[in-house]
């Protein structure tokens, strides 16, 4: 893991996206999508992505500049799934990591549920492959590709699944 302060401007996937963002440290915003059983919502992420790769993952991403994180959380589940932020249910926690490109982020996720056909999500093109509704007793699956994300995804699930069971909405 790289320590310290990077200055200057990051140059990163096809849109440049990266180039337009200070790059210590980044910031992102993550939902954790539940269902009325308790379910969590995973996508795939696609397999030439290049942070991640194949790997599933919650709904989220990088704050544009000026954004902020709650308009962040309403645009990501939007793009990612066609559905619409109805409310944030709690916050889940913050966790800062470093990726292989070397950017330092800081991710804050909440547990949310949203508007529309939950068993029809428009997964946006070219960045995510499938999606399942994870219960907490399958939470293994996320380990998959564990080398790549180093268990971050199951970490962040398991905080969510602890914050489902202390706010009463599952087992």
């Amino acid at each position: 893991m790289r320590t310290g302060t990077r200055t200057g401007i990051a140059g990163d996937g096809p849109d440049g996206y990266c180039r337009r963002v200070p790059t210590e440290p980044l910031r992102c915003a993550g939902a954790l999508i539940v269902d009325d059983d308790g379910r969590i919502f995973i996508q795939r992420r696609f397999p030439e992505r290049r942070l991640f790769p194949n790997c599933w993952d919650i709904v989220g991403g990088h704050l544009e500049p000026g954004e902020e994180i709650d308009d962040a959380l309403r645009r990501e589940v939007t793009e990612e799934t066609g559905w619409a932020l109805s409310h944030v249910l709690g916050l889940v926690g913050e966790y800062r990591y470093t990726a292989d490109d070397g950017l330092t982020r800081v991710e804050t996720d909440f547990l949310v549920r949203v508007d529309g056909d939950l068993s029809r999500p428009r997964l946006e093109a070219g960045k995510h492959t499938e999606f399942r509704w994870l219960p907490e007793s399958e939470i293994a699956l996320l380990d998959e590709h564990r080398d790549v994300n180093d268990g971050m995804i199951r970490r962040i699930a398991e905080d969510g699944f602890a914050a489902l069971r202390s706010i009463g909405l599952t087992g």
